[in-house]
C-alpha cells in the first residue's frame, strides 16, 4: 500500500468536499501521520471514512470530522486546550501542532497508556494525559481557550462552558440517536454564550456524560 497516495486521497476525496479548505489545517493531515496511531490491525484502514476500533470499545472520529472540527475550532498557538477523551491520542497530536498546550482527559487506564506511548513515539513534548472523568469538565488547569469532547453528551454540563475563557470555543456533539448536532459554542463574555450548529453526525456518547437538568443559554 503506498501511504502517501492514500493520504493524498483521503485529503482530496473526503477531506476537501467537506469545505475543509484551510490550508494549516491541510498540512497538519500531511504532517501527523495517522497511520501510526491506529492499531496495527486496521493501518491499512488509516484513510478510510470510517470509525476505527481502538479497542475498549472505543473508536477514532473519521478524518473529516477530525478535520472539520480543527478548522471550525481556530486553535492557536497561545491557547490551552482541554480535550476530553484521548482515544489513540491523533486527535490530541493534530490539537498539540496548533496550541500552546493540551490537557487530554482519558477515564479508561489502558486507552490512556496506549494514546501516550503513541503521542512520544509522534514526539508531542506540549500534551498532558490524564487519567479521569471529563465529561463535567476539568476544574485543574481551567479555564481554557479551546475545549473538545471526543465523545456526544445529550446535555452540555454547565461546568465546561463555566471553563471557558471569554472568547473560548467548545466543540461538542450534542444530542441522542438519532438526532445529534455538532456544535460550536463560544463564549462572548462573563456567563454569555453564542453557539452554532455545524452539522448533523453520531458520535458514541462519553462515559458518564450529563442525561438531566438541563441547562439553556
Amino acid at each position: 500500500m503506498n501511504l502517501e497516495q492514500a493520504r493524498l486521497n483521503m485529503i482530496e476525496y473526503q477531506i476537501r468536499p467537506w469545505e475543509v479548505l484551510d490550508q494549516e489545517v491541510l498540512n497538519l493531515l500531511y504532517a501527523v501521520k495517522r497511520e501510526d496511531f491506529v492499531p496495527a490491525a486496521y493501518r491499512l484502514l488509516a484513510f478510510s471514512d470510517m470509525e476505527i476500533p481502538i479497542g475498549q470499545g472505543e473508536c477514532m472520529w473519521p478524518p473529516k470530522i477530525e478535520a472539520r472540527v480543527l478548522q471550525d475550532l481556530g486553535v492557536k498557538k497561545t491557547d490551552k486546550v482541554l480535550e476530553v477523551g484521548t482515544g489513540s491520542g491523533y486527535f490530541t497530536a493534530l490539537l498539540a501542532q496548533l496550541a500552546q498546550h493540551v490537557y487530554s482527559v482519558e477515564i479508561n487506564a489502558e486507552i490512556k497508556a496506549a494514546a501516550e506511548a503513541n503521542l512520544r513515539r509522534a514526539a508531542v513534548t506540549n500534551a498532558t494525559v490524564e487519567l479521569g472523568d471529563g465529561a463535567r469538565g476539568w476544574s485543574k488547569q481551567a479555564p481554557y481557550d479551546v475545549i473538545v469532547l471526543t465523545g456526544s453528551t445529550p446535555e452540555l454540563p454547565p461546568q465546561l462552558l463555566q471553563q471557558l475563557k471569554p472568547g473560548g470555543r467548545l466543540f461538542a456533539v450534542v444530542g441522542e440517536p438519532p438526532v445529534m448536532t455538532a456544535r460550536l459554542v463560544t463564549c462572548t463574555g462573563e456567563a454569555a454564550y453564542a453557539s452554532r450548529d455545524l452539522l448533523e453526525t453520531r458520535v458514541a456518547p462519553l462515559k458518564n456524560a450529563l442525561t438531566g437538568d438541563r441547562f439553556s443559554f
